[in-house]
């Protein structure tokens, strides 16, 4: 993929509008979904933009298979965009560009998941543009998704 206009995509499960953002939604049985540790992902595609932030949610896992899959997602952030710091939800990381972010959502019956997020390089206009919209920035759809803040 690649950041900013698109001329194809792939048939989402689900397409959602909300003034400048359109959401496609895969979930695990589209093929930008079909990894055995998906539930689903979800390409924010920016009216004035385009693509702009691709967010993966990870299925369920229990303590120590969720620490082992943090872990190997830490480490492949560390090599695509540097040491991570910590971010403003509790536990998650942002990279040193703020580009990317890994956070864990705690699911209603316990069961922890790991949803992470990259974001093109044109993300701040296009959430400028939605918070003139409506009040909120982009970000706030992804905080709603974790239950907590993003930068």
């Amino acid at each position: 993929m690649v950041w900013g206009p698109m001329d194809r995509v792939d048939k989402p499960s689900i397409v959602d509008r909300e003034a400048n953002l359109t959401g496609l939604y895969y979930f695990y049985d589209r093929p930008l979904a079909s990894g055995p540790d998906t539930v689903g992902v979800v390409l924010v595609v920016c009216r004035e933009q385009g693509l702009q932030q691709v967010v993966w949610v990870g299925r369920p896992l229990d303590g120590p298979a969720h620490a082992t899959a943090r872990e190997a997602i830490r480490r492949e952030g560390v090599r695509r965009y540097g040491e991570p710091q910590p971010g403003p939800a509790p536990g998650s990381l942002v990279s040193p560009s703020g580009q990317a972010f890994l956070a864990t959502r705690t699911l209603p019956d316990g069961a922890l998941g790991l949803v992470m997020s990259a974001s093109g390089p044109d993300y701040a206009a296009c959430s400028e543009n939605h918070r003139t919209a409506t009040g909120h920035p982009a970000a706030a759809h992804m905080a709603d998704l974790i239950g907590g803040m993003v930068p």
